[in-house]
C-alpha cells in the first residue's frame, strides 16, 4: 500500500521534533510491509489552523490518487477539531484513500475503523442537530414573549428621502453617514439609489 506520513509540531523552538513521530510511523509502515511514499511535516504550526503548507499539499495529492493511505502518530497531529477530522477521513473515503492513526488504533484500511468512523462521524452529525435543534427551541421561546429575532423590524421598508440623501452626498457627506442618519445600512441605501436611477 503506498502510504504518507503526516507528522506536526507546534513549537519547533522548545526541542520539540517530528522525528519520534516519524520512526514510530515508519517502524509501523516497515511492519505492514506498506511503502511510504511520502513525508509531510509542519513544524511549528498550531493544530487549530485547518490551512497548513504540508497538510494543503497532502490534500491536493490525495486528490490526485498520489497515495492510498494516510498515517499519523496521533490524531491531535492531523487536526485538533472534530469538524475537521471528520471532513478530511471523510474526503480520503471518497477517494478510498485509508487513515491510520497510530496512537489512537483508528485504522479505516479495516471493517472495523471504518465502522468506528462512521460511528463518529454519525455522533458528530447527532450532536450538529441537537444544537440546531436547541437554537430554534430557543428562537421559538424569545418570539413567544414578544421579543424579535433576526433583522430589525422594517429595515427593509424604511421610508429613505431620496432627494435628501444626494443633496446630502453631494454636500460631501459620506454615504455611510448619510445612511446612519436615516438608520439604515450603506447597502440598503445603495439599493434603494440604484432603483431610482434604474
Amino acid at each position: 500500500m503506498r502510504t504518507v506520513l503526516y507528522c506536526r509540531v507546534s513549537t519547533a523552538d522548545r526541542g520539540q521534533t517530528i522525528e519520534t513521530q516519524l520512526h514510530a510511523l515508519r517502524e509501523f509502515c516497515n511492519a505492514r510491509g506498506w511503502t511510504i511514499v511520502k513525508e509531510y511535516s509542519d513544524v511549528g504550526v498550531s493544530g487549530s489552523k485547518e490551512s497548513r503548507p504540508q497538510l494543503d499539499l497532502l490534500m491536493r495529492d490525495a486528490k490526485r490518487r498520489k497515495f492510498d493511505c494516510v498515517a499519523v502518530f496521533r490524531l491531535d497531529r492531523f487536526g485538533r477539531s472534530t469538524r475537521h477530522l471528520l471532513n478530511a477521513v471523510a474526503e480520503f473515503e471518497a477517494l478510498q484513500i485509508a487513515f491510520v492513526s497510530l496512537s489512537d488504533s483508528w485504522d479505516t484500511s479495516t471493517p472495523a475503523g471504518r465502522l468506528l468512523f462512521t460511528v463518529v462521524a454519525a455522533m458528530a452529525e447527532f450532536e450538529r442537530s441537537i444544537l440546531m435543534e436547541r437554537v430554534n427551541a430557543g428562537i421559538k421561546r424569545a418570539q413567544a414573549q414578544g421579543k424579535h429575532c433576526g433583522r430589525p423590524k422594517g429595515s427593509g421598508a424604511a421610508v429613505i428621502d431620496l432627494a435628501s440623501v444626494r443633496q446630502q452626498i453631494a454636500g460631501g457627506t459620506s454615504l455611510r453617514s448619510v445612511a446612519k442618519s436615516f438608520a439604515v445600512s450603506p447597502s440598503l441605501l445603495c439599493k434603494r439609489l440604484r432603483e431610482v436611477t434604474a
